[in-house]
């Protein structure tokens, strides 16, 4: 990551905005980016009341139909260094855990023990393909996008951390910045995140013109002609 990472209110004013309009922002601002960077596949949001969260991307992956094809020796030295790759890098953390077995999911790496562990390591929440369990016990706060809920861990196990994953179809790289919410998520690149709330008031006002004509009595599509090129003149 190269550019300065956001501060706490910026990443406050991202907040306030779902994923979806998020994504609009990109598209008119970083137009080569309208087609990719988000998540094409549903993941299940257990806490959609939590809202958006925004962070910065730590990463992994994990199997869990198989036990892990190393030592134990081997074992604890690639869970200190996921651990150490959990907590590094600017706050919060937003955990990326592609799962890689060919059933994704048949394991949950996440439940009461990690959502806590995670959360007193600075992370906010996690996107992964993988399934997750414990709901009610999960920490307090602490986000869940995943591919589906399950009752086992099985045999669930870190392969590797800090490298570029592919979750439901988004590509993240450690130190992404990353918006998330009950629709998915969503890699914003850095050179544009400062001006997305810009963007997005505009957009707004624009989309306000639209909806207005559209409520009211007599809407027509010629109506809705004069009100596009209005919006249009919004700037």
């Amino acid at each position: 990551m190269t550019n300065k990472p956001l501060n706490r209110r910026e990443l406050a004013a991202l907040a306030k905005f779902d994923t979806p309009t998020i994504c609009n922002a990109i598209e008119e601002l970083m137009p080569s980016h309208s087609a990719f960077g988000f998540t094409s596949k549903p993941l299940v949001c257990a806490r959609p009341e939590l809202g958006s969260m925004v962070g910065y991307a730590v990463t992994a992956t994990i199997r869990a139909m198989q036990p892990a094809d190393c030592s134990p020796e081997e074992m604890s030295a690639r869970m200190t260094r996921y651990y150490e790759h959990m907590a590094s890098g600017p706050r919060p953390g937003i955990v990326v855990i592609e799962d890689l077995d060919p059933q994704p999911g048949y394991g949950a790496w996440w439940g009461e023990v990690h959502t806590n562990v995670h959360k007193g390591l600075g992370c906010a929440g996690t996107i992964t393909n993988g399934s997750i369990r414990d709901l009610p016990l999960c920490a307090s706060g602490f986000q869940m996008l995943a591919g589906l809920v399950g009752p086992s861990h099985a045999h669930v196990h870190a392969v590797a951390s800090g490298i570029t994953v592919t979750v439901a179809g988004m590509t993240v790289s450690p130190g992404d910045l990353v918006h998330a919410d009950m629709h998915g998520a969503v890699v914003i690149p850095h050179e544009i995140a400062r001006r997305i709330p810009a963007v997005v008031a505009k957009q707004m006002r624009r989309e306000a013109v639209i909806i207005t004509a559209a409520k009211a009595k007599g809407f027509t599509p010629a109506k809705l002609a004069a009100a596009g090129a209005k919006a249009s003149r919004i700037h």
